[in-house]
């Protein structure tokens, strides 16, 4: 299947205990729903896991995987981030977008300059943050991703229109 109609939900962090337990970190909405979206993807699709919370644990879940018994296995998964098909992912209502629809979109100011382009989006507590590579060269500019500095997001022209705060370009 086409990575791009799989949506990241997940990462193993490590293993948790001696019988394959696993911490995860969970990237949906609402924490608990990543086993709500069985099979989970590694992200070449190799892979597949059906996913049971046991527990919570410090910036995650404890987890038992299916197929993963042993310490050594999950030890091997440290780092694997986890898929599910976009299908199985509820619609999201007309001012929300999944972080993977953003990466990629074209940044315009409302002047029509092409600013940039999303390389990620980034959230450090407070809300998200564009972080967009800019059309001249140089470092990385970290956009808020609010009402007032991304008016726009037309993910069917793929392009971003931002009023930015001056001299943040």
């Amino acid at each position: 299947m086409n990575n791009d109609a799989r949506i990241c939900v997940g990462a193993i962090a490590g293993a948790f205990g001696v019988r394959g337990e696993v911490r995860l970190k969970s990237f949906t909405a609402t924490p608990e729903d990543i086993e709500r979206y069985n099979p989970l993807y590694s992200e070449d699709g190799q892979q597949s896991f059906s996913v049971s919370l046991i527990g919570q644990t410090k910036n995650g879940f404890t987890a038992r995987l299916s197929g993963v018994q042993t310490k050594e296995q999950a030890d091997a998964l440290r780092g694997v981030r986890l898929f599910v098909d976009r299908d199985r992912l509820p619609g999201l209502p007309d001012d929300e977008y999944y972080h993977a629809d953003l990466i990629g979109l074209e940044v315009y100011d409302t002047g029509g300059t092409l600013l940039g382009r999303v390389e990620n989006v980034l959230n450090h507590g407070a809300s998200d943050l564009l972080e967009i590579k800019p059309a001249t060269p140089g470092d990385t500019i970290l956009l808020p991703f609010t009402v007032a500095a991304v008016p726009t997001v037309d993910l069917t022209a793929a392009r971003i229109v931002a009023d930015p705060p001056d001299g943040l370009f």
